[in-house]
């Protein structure tokens, strides 16, 4: 903590070792339980869209949406009970690509290219 308490970055890794219980899960606890200011999502495509944009290429990306809007939606951002648990405890998150070069070290700079789910 006193390094968080110092402006640093923590990154958690791995999950909880109980059955249905994702990785996802397990960020949104931990960033629930230090008081984090948002959580920084690494996922396979750089952002939120509408549908599945691997399956769909029409699918439209949200530059900003709201953790309501993403639970009401179904959209496949997280599993829905860290979905739920970051709009009962407003944490918000900023979603983008993982496999974008340096994509975590702009999205900390501020130069940041995902959607921001705002709570």
């Amino acid at each position: 903590m006193e390094h968080l308490d110092k402006g640093g970055v923590a990154f958690f890794a791995g999950g909880t070792g109980h059955p249905y219980f994702s990785t996802d899960t397990t960020t949104t606890l931990m960033a629930i339980e230090i008081e984090a200011d948002v959580i920084l999502l690494a996922k396979a495509v750089d952002g939120v869209y509408d549908s599945d944009p691997k399956v769909n290429p029409a699918a439209v990306k949200y530059d900003e949406i709201s953790i309501e809007e993403v639970i009401d939606k179904r959209l496949a951002v997280m599993d829905l009970t860290a979905s739920i648990m970051c709009m009962e405890n407003r944490m918000p998150m900023m979603v983008f690509g993982l496999n974008e070069k340096d994509s975590i070290v702009n999205t900390v700079r501020g130069s940041f290219t995902g959607t921001k789910i705002t709570v």
